[in-house]
C-alpha cells in the first residue's frame, strides 16, 4: 500500500504544526501544508493529495470558497475534504455537510487521535 499524502491548509502555524506531526508519526503519512486557501489551490493541484484538511476560517479566502473552487476544478474535485472548524454549532456542522465534505473535525482537536479520525471517515 502507498503512503497517504495529506494537504493540511490552516492560517495557524500552531495547528499547522501539531497537526503535521501527529499525521506524519502516528499515521505514518506524507504531509504537505499550506498557510491560506490560495496557497492551499495551488498545492492541491500541483500535488494531488489523498485528502486536504481544511481550516473553515481564514482571512482572504475562507475554507468554504477554498472548498467551492477546489470543487469546481475537474484536477482537485475528486480529493476528499475534511473539514476543520471551531464552528460546533448544530446548524453550522449542518451546513457544513451540505456542502459535500467527506467529514467535519472540531477544534480544538485531539493530534494524537486525528489520524484516527481521518482514517475512520474515509475508510482507510
Amino acid at each position: 500500500m502507498t503512503t497517504k499524502h495529506i494537504l493540511i491548509v490552516d492560517d495557524e502555524y500552531d495547528i499547522r504544526a501539531v497537526a503535521e506531526l501527529a499525521l506524519k508519526t502516528v499515521g505514518g503519512w506524507q504531509v504537505s501544508t499550506a498557510a491560506s486557501g490560495s496557497e492551499g489551490l495551488a498545492k492541491a493541484i500541483a500535488e494531488q493529495p489523498d485528502l486536504i484538511l481544511l481550516d473553515v476560517m481564514m482571512p482572504d479566502m475562507d475554507g468554504i470558497a477554498t472548498f467551492q473552487a477546489l470543487q469546481a476544478n475537474p484536477t482537485t474535485k475528486p480529493i476528499p475534504v475534511i473539514l476543520l472548524t471551531a464552528k460546533a454549532q448544530a446548524t453550522e456542522q449542518r451546513r457544513f455537510a451540505e456542502l459535500g465534505v467527506q467529514a467535519i473535525i472540531t477544534k480544538p482537536f485531539k493530534a494524537m487521535k486525528l489520524p484516527g479520525q481521518i482514517a475512520s471517515a474515509l475508510n482507510w
